[in-house]
Order: C-alpha cells, then structure tokens, then sequence
C-alpha cells in the first residue's frame, strides 16, 4: 500500500510528511522545496486487541503505546503540482509519474490562502482553485494515458474477442488500474459497451477512472492561520464528495519532536497531551500552549494521524489482522504476544493472509483458527478488521 501526499508548490506537504515519519527531509518556506520524491514510513493507529485479551503485547513489525497499536504504511512525498503540469510545466511530469502506483491521493491544502497557485506567498488566495486545477491536471493525465492506449486495445479486442475492460486494464497496469475499476468508471460515464467515442467521453471516463482508482482525502493545512477557519467551511460546502480534514502540520510536528525529546507525553492523533519537564524555554511554553488551546481544543487533533487513518479505512477499506502462532497464548513460536499486525485490503480471505505472511505458509494452508471464538475457518473466509488468526499448514 503506498499513500501519496500531493498538492502545490510551498503548503506544507513537506511538513505533514515529516510529521508522519519524523524523516529528516528539507523544509523551507519556498517553492520547490522538493525535487526528488520523499518515501517515508508512516502508522496508522488502531486500538489494539491486547485490550481485548487483557495481555501485554510485544509487537514486532509495529509499535503499541497504551493499548493503541500503529502499523506501518509507505508515504510518498512528491514534487509540488502547478497548473499545466500536465503539459510539463513546473516540475509537472516527474511529479505525475511519481503518482503512478499511489493507491490513494492525500492532497495537502493551503486552506488559508496565503500561497498563490505557483507556491509564492500572497494574501487573500482562494484556495479552491487548487482543489480544482490538481483535480483538472490528474484528470488531463489520465486522459492522455488512455487516450495512447483506447483505439489500440479497441483493435486488439476486436481480433481476440477478449473482455475490452481486462485488456485495457492490463495496458493501464503501470497505474495500478484493475479491470473492475475500468468496467465502473465505463458504467458511470455512460459509455459501457461502446469502444468509438470521441475525446468530450473519453475525458469524462477518465475522470471516473482516477477518482476510483486513486481516491483522495483533502488536509486543509494551516487551519491555525487568520482566514483559515472561513475558507474551511466554505470549501466543506463547495465540495461534499470529499473528506476534508482540518490540519495542522507545524503543529504535529513539534508535538512529535517534543514527545521524542521527552518533553511531553503525546500519542499522535490524540486531543491533548501532557507535559512531563516543566522546565523549558518561554518560546516553548507558548508554543505548546498556542497549539492547546488554538489548535488541539478547536479541532480536538492536529487532523494529521486523521488524515493518514481516513485514507487508510476510509478510502481504501484497508483492515488489520493479527496473526499468531499460538492461538492460547497469542504468540510466535519466540513467544512473542501478538507480535505482527498486517494491513489487508477489503475483501481479503484467511487464504490471502497466509500468503502476506509467506508464500509457503500460503501453499500449504490448510486451516485457521479464529482465536476470539476458537471456530475453525477454511480458506475463504473474509477478513475482519481485528481479527486474530492462528494459521495451519501441512
């Protein structure tokens, strides 16, 4: 699973991608700021089922902190969008490219308008041209990949006689575009069953494609900024299909840092935090308590970890299974609680399961255990977020 992080040039998203993964990556208040792509680990969070067991776990592949478990995801960090990337401008086409095997969009909002649609700093900026020209620049790059690829699979299938929608989403594989996704975005734009169709269609089904395909959740950043607040409900309003988080990234970010320092106590996502050396620098006083009562009382989070586990659960259906070796103790054969927690995706089977943890366990199933009821399943049974599995082979 890999979770872009894209918007313009200069609003932050170097920031929200460091307050996710505590990398080390460059942060400056210019446009640009990043050229190559920035790859990260970030965690979503979960309750974790050792609450549910009453034991103490000893993760492994993730990390649990007061009965919430954080499993890993990878992030990407691209190079800032401006309009006509499509066709180059900017650092467009990298960029684009850069996206090609994101399975979701969380696109970085500068929701306080103080960065004009090139990354420069303004004042009084609307900030839902940006929603729209980054939706117009995703949709003009599908477009231009179908377009390459439409009348070449129309002849192909006509020779083969194979499903148009399986052939076509073979040709857009490099997007990570299935066959499914093709056949619904044809069914929404109307043209299903029709391979002769001029670029008015064709634009429109690629638009379908990309929001199926690659779903986004917007993170209205810099929510702490004067004007800020206005423009987040007049864009709740303008645009009712997306998720629309209020954020703020510096924020996080120094609550992140100041947790690791061991400053305060804050697990990411939470409403408040508690601070564990009194002494510290009035500078740092202020901050913390700037970010308490402007931030943290408002909005009850920073919006980041919301992001992050909005694109996860809530975009891509994603599920968490604990697998254990042992279905008494909830163990490996170490002895190690409930040491791994793996991201699925929706409609995942216990057979599915095996195989994330290795092809062979995968081979050989044979059975599992659900270690809540002691029932036993067979390979098709689906996946429940939270599930506790003990898996046999031959």
């Amino acid at each position: 699973m890999l979770i872009g992080i894209i918007g313009k040039t200069n609003v932050g998203k170097s920031t929200f991608f460091k307050a996710l993964t505590l990398a080390n990556v460059e942060i400056a208040n210019r446009p640009f700021t990043t050229i190559k792509p920035n790859h990260g680990i970030g965690y979503i969070k979960i309750k974790c089922v050792c609450t549910d067991f009453n034991v103490k776990c000893n993760p492994k592949n993730s990390f649990c902190r007061e009965g919430i478990r954080f499993v890993p995801v990878e992030l990407l960090d691209v190079a800032g969008l401006v309009p006509g990337a499509h066709e180059g401008k900017g650092l467009g086409n990298k960029f684009l490219d850069d996206l090609r095997q994101a399975d979701c969009f969380i696109h970085v909002l500068d929701i306080s308008g103080t960065t004009n649609e090139t990354g420069e700093a303004t004042k009084g900026y609307d900030p839902i041209n940006d929603i729209k020209f980054l939706e117009n620049e995703i949709d003009f790059w599908f477009f231009d990949i179908v377009k390459r690829n439409w009348d070449k699979v129309v002849r192909l299938t006509q020779v083969t006689h194979k499903e148009f929608e399986r052939e076509l989403a073979q040709q857009l594989s490099g997007l990570g575009i299935k066959s499914d996704d093709v056949l619904l975005a044809m069914r929404n734009a109307e043209i299903e069953g029709k391979m002769k169709i001029g670029d008015e269609e064709l634009f429109k089904f690629s638009s379908m494609l990309r929001k199926i395909s690659k779903p986004m959740i917007i993170a209205a950043n810099k929510i702490d900024l004067p004007g800020a607040k206005e423009n987040f409900e007049r864009i709740k309003n303008e645009f009712p299909i997306y998720k629309i988080v209020p954020c703020c990234a510096e924020a996080e970010l120094a609550l992140r840092e100041a947790d690791k320092k061991g400053i305060i106590k804050y697990i990411p996502g939470e409403s408040d935090f508690e601070i564990l050396k009194e002494e510290m620098s009035r500078e740092q006083a202020a901050a913390l308590e700037f970010i308490r009562e402007k931030i943290l009382n408002v909005y009850n989070s920073t919006g980041i970890q919301e992001c992050l586990n909005s694109a996860v659960f809530e975009l891509l259906h994603s599920l968490v299974v604990f697998p254990v070796e042992d279905e008494n103790k909830l163990s490996d054969r170490t002895g190690r609680v409930l040491p791994d927690a793996y991201l699925m995706s929706k409609n995942s089977t216990a057979l599915d399961l095996a195989f994330k943890i290795h092809t062979d366990i995968g081979k050989n199933f044979v059975a599992a255990i659900d270690c809540r009821t002691k029932r036993k399943i067979g390979k098709e049974y689906l996946l429940k977020n939270r599930d506790v599995l003990k898996i046999f082979t031959k």
